[in-house]
This record gives structure tokens, sequence and C-alpha cells, in this order.
């Protein structure tokens, strides 16, 4: 058996940014023939490694435009890192952009189908989770009604039920428990928790340190695309509070 759940072996991102304002599609296929399309190269990441063990929870931590959500949309598999690689050993479950695969032009119902499908789950799971999913986003009067008449907040409260419907051996939260009213915050929190109990591999983005500190034994810090520590929670957040003073 493997000893690390994943490994991040000198991961590099970059991201072609256009200089020019490009106002239409047809704009831009002549601009792009004429070669008159001029791109900046921004790397969001630069030769970042570590490696996580079975059962750690970790922190990411670092300013805005750090490069922490690029960084778990590599490892989770949604970009392909420019340079490096990424070994994952389990069934991996992103919590990224919740309800990013909805439509919405389908009710919370349809929805919860094509989400799931989304996340690779069986129409007969879907079925069988289907009003727990509902009671647990405390939807039940909603769930006939389009999702284009859902509050970001509801939305975001489906995509968050669904997704946490399996269970993971790696969990990837991206400012996930922040979604909601204080009492869905909590029960988010708690439900997210009973899965670090199963004993589930977790990495964390948060801005809050507070919150970082409670759910995580292990944090790493990234500075401008690059780590810069890694390390037990308690010396890698003093160092990062002395960053943010």
């Amino acid at each position: 058996m493997p000893k690390y759940a994943i490994e991040v072996n000198d991961v590099s991102m970059k991201f072609n940014l256009s200089k020019e304002k490009v106002d239409s599609l047809k704009e831009y296929v002549i601009k792009f023939l004429k070669r008159q399309i001029q791109y900046n190269e921004f790397w969001a990441l630069k030769n970042v490694s570590f490696k996580v063990e079975k059962g750690d929870r970790v922190g990411i931590l670092g300013l805005n435009g750090a490069g922490k959500s690029t960084l778990l949309k590599v490892i989770a598999g949604v970009f392909k890192p420019t340079e490096g690689n990424v070994i994952r050993h389990g069934k991996l479950v992103p919590l990224l952009e919740l309800g990013a695969g909805f439509d919405s032009q389908y009710t919370g119902r349809e929805n919860i189908y094509l989400y799931g499908s989304v996340l690779g789950y069986s129409k007969q799971f879907v079925q069988e989770r289907f009003d727990e999913i509902v009671k647990f986003a405390e939807l039940e009067e909603f769930i006939d009604v389009p999702i284009k008449n859902y509050s970001s907040g509801m939305r975001s409260r489906l995509g968050f039920s669904i997704a946490t419907q399996v269970e993971p051996d790696i969990l990837i939260l991206d400012e996930v428990l922040s979604v909601g009213d204080a009492k869905f915050k909590k029960k988010s929190e708690a439900k997210v928790m009973g899965m670090f109990d199963a004993g589930v591999t977790v990495l964390f983005v948060s801005h809050s340190l507070a919150q970082v500190r409670r759910l995580c034994n292990k944090a790493i810090i990234l500075e401008k695309g690059k780590l810069i520590a890694c390390g037990d929670i308690d010396e890698v957040s003093a160092k990062y509070e002395e960053i943010i003073k």
C-alpha cells in the first residue's frame, strides 16, 4: 500500500494572458491569423513539490493570487500542469466550484441527477440518496423550481449536498465551508468533520486561518506560485501570521 495519498512533483502551471482587448471571436481569429495577438506569460505555479500522507489534513495558505485554487485544480485533474506531475492514490472528490455543473434551465430535481452523473454517480445511487440530498440542502419546497430562480446560496447548498454523498479517499475543499448562512456553515463543517473521522485525506483552502488551524494538522504556504513553507500546522501558521502582519 502506498504511504502517500498525493505526490506533487515539480509542478508548474503557465497561463498565456492576452495583452489586447478583443471584442469578438471574429476579431480574435483575424488578429490571431495576422499574428497580432500578443501574450504575457504568467506562471501561476512554479516548481511546487510536496507529499501528503494518507489521513493528513493539509491547509493551503497564501494571499490572493498566490496560486492556491490553481494548485487544487491541478491536483483534482481539472488542469494539466505545464511541467511536472501529480500522482493520486485513491478516489478523489473535489469540492471546488459548487454547482458549476448545474444547468440553470433545469429544476433542482433534474440537476441532482445531472450533477450526480458529472461526479460519476450511477442513477440508482442518486435515487437512493435523493431524499437525503434534498433534506440536507434544505430545499424541499424548491426542488421542482428551475435552478435559475435559486439564490447563489441555494445553488451552493445543493452542490455541497450532492458532492458530499460519497465516501472519498481524498477530499479537496476550496472555500466551500463559507457557503450559506451561519446555520448551514455549521452543518456543512460537521458533515466534513464526519468525513475526516473516517480517515479521509484532505486538502483545504480557506481565507480563515482560524478555520485551517481548527480543521488541519499540516499546512503549506504559497507565495506568488512558489511553495515557501510546508510542515506541521502550528509551525506553518505561525510563519503565515508573520507574512500577513
